[in-house]
């Protein structure tokens, strides 16, 4: 069985998010990052810089949320359809995690990159339900999970983008969000 490895409030919840969208079996590994179990001899052999998310299937392990995701999907999902359409995929992964992410949630650029990330997004949104168009995909959950946790954590006002407020309320009415990224609020 896969296993993920995480914290309490770790990004690992973005993994599970998508473990629970593709229902697929896994148990789920909570390190106690209080007491340094990360740092630990037996998680470093599966992340040497002894960071979550992490996770082993079978004899395969693999770190890095963004990796996983695409790794989850390219094995276990069937989004990717064509070269194009994974292309895409990866693209709006690593613009969640390199570019949206640090742009967001890194103070000092915080009051320049917030408005010129969401203006965009929110015009993607106006047009269509998903960041890929009319179906989920794994680049909603790296996307939705990034702009989910904005009001969680920075308690940033988004009344300016309201068809991003809409596209993350149908994120957390997804009952898989609901059952991991939903239940931290």
């Amino acid at each position: 069985m896969l296993k993920l490895y995480g914290g309490a409030r770790s990004r690992a919840s973005i993994v599970q998010w998508y473990l629970e969208e593709l229902e697929l079996p896994y148990e789920f590994v909570l390190l106690d990052m209080s007491v340094q179990e990360h740092l630990q001899p037996e998680f470093r052999s599966i992340n040497p810089f002894g960071k979550v998310p992490a996770i082993v299937d079978g004899d395969f392990s693999l770190w890095e949320s963004g990796a996983i995701l695409l790794y989850l999907a390219q094995k276990y999902g069937k989004e990717f359809d064509s070269p194009e359409t994974q292309g895409t995929i990866v693209q709006w992964i690593l613009f969640a995690n390199a570019t949206l992410g640090p742009g967001v949630f890194v103070e000092a650029s915080r009051e320049k990159e917030f408005p010129r990330l969401m203006q965009p997004l929110d015009e993607l949104f106006e047009r269509q339900p998903f960041v890929l168009g009319d179906r989920f995909t794994v680049a909603d959950v790296a996307i939705g999970s990034m702009l989910s946790y904005i009001p969680l954590m920075l308690k940033l006002d988004f009344s300016a983008y309201p068809n991003a407020v809409g596209y993350v309320q149908r994120m957390s009415e997804r009952p898989a969000f609901a059952k991991t990224i939903g239940g931290r609020k």
